[in-house]
């Protein structure tokens, strides 16, 4: 059984991450989690009108049959960790960032975290 977590952080590039585990996913028996982490203080997914935000990822979620799961905290890596083992998820899909080398680290360090748990895949930016 595969549970496979897709993580969002921006709401350009949500579309394309979720896809691409809905087809990672495919017709195995398991399930698709969406999941974004704000830090305390930060706006939604880096966008002012959060309700609009949050109505974009809810809608691209349930396009793909994905369960949503949204939470405020200002340790991102405790929390994915935290979810990983909550949902038994055992495929992580993240979004390659424009911020590479907080992006590594973040990976890196995900990667020691859930070793034996979870398979990380770093999905590359889309060309322009």
């Amino acid at each position: 059984m595969k549970n496979v977590m897709v993580c969002v952080t921006q709401q350009k590039t949500c579309d394309r991450l979720i896809k691409h585990g809905a087809k990672f996913l495919g017709d195995d028996e398991g399930e698709l989690f969406v999941i974004h982490v704000a830090k305390y203080g930060f706006n939604f997914l880096g966008n002012s009108k959060e309700g609009e935000a949050l109505e974009y990822l809810f809608e691209k979620s349930k396009e793909y049959g994905a369960n949503l799961t949204v939470v405020r905290s200002n340790d991102v890596l405790k929390t994915l960790v935290e979810l990983i083992e909550k949902n038994c998820i055992t495929h992580v899909v993240l979004g390659e960032s424009s911020e590479a080398e907080q992006k590594n680290d973040m990976v890196r360090n995900l990667v020691k975290r859930v070793k034996g748990k979870a398979t990380i895949e770093v999905i590359p930016a889309e060309a322009e």
